[in-house]
């Protein structure tokens, strides 16, 4: 039973965390056109980084030696992730992008995990993933004249979804190693340093003003701080791959705000989709339950 509630447990911290990601597409749309989408993702991370550095002043220090490699791997995904994040969504709209980039992350983590471990993940999950990425698909296409088709738009988003997974599934184990606050103190900051260069070198001179600034703040502490900081948490008494899957509740999430704090009208096949993303994340809350059930036999 201890096992059923841990995973119930990390279940409801992933969600949690998905919610407030859900609001960074509604956020950047508030940002200031000038504000370039590379600095965006890179002071999110800097900002991020500052936050994590003072809830691990008081954190316990685990003992034994960090695990730098697998620290510059997760960190080099985040920025990898952020800096192509934005720019696809920017390219491809808000919709179109983040059902791309946050659908084709389960599947990636599917694979990866496959690939490493030489193991399916369970049918159940399967079934559960594409259900939810195909309900993905069906809001994005449900929001009508908004969606912008753009190779370079596509294939940043994938590239997203794929540094997205890549992180979860090693991060997982960071956490574990170091806890949640320096795990992500350690990543957050060698992200923010990879990331900031770069920001410079594609989007140019930092051009920020009073509403930019309030914008990045923000997404810095609440949508990137505070959701990284649930996830996890959350990572700890899940899998990685269910983790992943978990994370389609920000689609969810900014449909919701798009209706109720917008006030967008839905095609009825988004409301579809909305349906099946649901649908699906019962499917791998399923899944993931079932899969303590020998634990606690």
């Amino acid at each position: 039973m201890t096992d059923s509630r841990h995973s119930a447990r990390g279940i409801a911290l992933v969600l949690l965390a998905a919610m407030l990601w859900g609001t960074t597409g509604t956020a950047q749309s508030l940002a200031p056109a000038q504000l370039s989408p590379y600095w965006v993702g890179a002071l999110r991370l800097v900002i991020a980084s500052a936050f994590f550095a003072l809830l691990a002043w008081h954190a316990p220090r685990p003992a034994g030696r960090r695990p730098w490699a697998r620290v510059l791997l997760a960190g080099a995904c985040i920025a990898a992730y952020n800096l192509s994040f934005f720019a696809g969504v920017r390219a491809s709209g808000v919709a179109l992008g983040t059902a791309i980039a946050i659908g084709s992350g389960p599947i990636w983590a599917g694979l990866l995990q496959t690939a490493m471990t030489r193991r399916l993940p369970p049918a159940l999950w399967w079934l559960g993933t594409l259900v939810s990425v195909a309900g993905g698909a069906a809001m994005a296409l449900g929001q009508g004249d908004g969606l912008r088709l753009s190779a370079a738009g596509v294939a940043l988003c994938l590239l997203a979804g794929l540094a997205y997974a890549t992180y979860t599934l090693v991060n997982k184990g960071l956490v574990l190693a170091l806890g949640p606050a320096r795990a992500n103190l350690a990543v957050f900051a060698s992200a923010a340093l990879l990331s900031v260069p770069w920001a410079w070198a594609l989007g140019g001179a930092l051009q920020a003003g009073a509403g930019a600034w309030a914008v990045v703040l923000f997404l810095g502490l609440v949508s990137t701080g505070l959701a990284y900081l649930l996830f996890s948490s959350g990572l700890r008494h899940i899998s990685g791959t269910t983790g992943v899957t978990l994370a389609l509740g920000e689609p969810v999430t900014a449909f919701v705000l798009a209706v109720w704090v917008v006030g967008e009208s839905q095609q009825a096949l988004a409301w579809l989709g909305l349906g099946a993303v649901l649908a699906g994340l019962l499917l791998v809350v399923w899944a993931e339950l079932r899969a303590q059930s020998p634990a606690r036999s």
